[in-house]
């Protein structure tokens, strides 16, 4: 039988290549947007979201190995899922779309799934939920920093 880490990480894995889903032209239109003063931590952020992926992935592993199987378990992994498409799709929506206010409404929707995730799995795993926290922390940094730039770039 498959082990559920062997499942798990290649679509956490295969998802996040959505966010590739972009154009030259795309991220050209992003490199030129104004930026605020204070945001000096740019060159970190793909660092931050591969932890925050890996926590998440981590954390369904933890939930699925909590052995509540059955449907409860499969529709706890499909709400897995579904935050990390949210959360991936958030870079080529708004850069497709070039439209910052749509990205950062895409931002905040992962934040509340984020937080309904986090409700759910604490009644199955506290490791689990703690491996959520580094999103819940970001997730409102990243939309803050999205509406900020949407601010100044008219």
């Amino acid at each position: 039988m498959i082990k559920s880490w062997m499942a798990i990480a290649p679509i956490v894995f295969l998802v996040s290549l959505g966010g590739s889903l972009i154009s030259s032209s795309d991220i050209k239109w992003f490199k030129q947007l104004r930026r605020p003063q204070w945001l000096t931590f740019e060159v970190l952020i793909p660092a931050i979201w591969t932890v925050i992926l890996i926590c998440g992935g981590f954390s369904a592993y933890l939930v699925w190995e909590a052995g509540i199987g059955g449907s409860t378990g499969w529709l706890m992994m499909a709400f897995y899922l579904l935050l990390e498409i949210v959360i991936i799709a958030y870079i080529p929506i708004t850069l497709r779309s070039r439209n910052l206010k749509l990205g950062t409404f895409v931002g905040l929707v992962g934040f509340g799934l984020g937080i309904l995730l986090a409700v759910v799995v604490w009644q199955i795993s506290t490791w689990a939920v703690l491996l959520l926290v580094p999103y819940l922390l970001w997730s409102p940094v990243g939309s803050y920093t999205t509406w900020a730039i949407a601010g100044l770039n008219r």
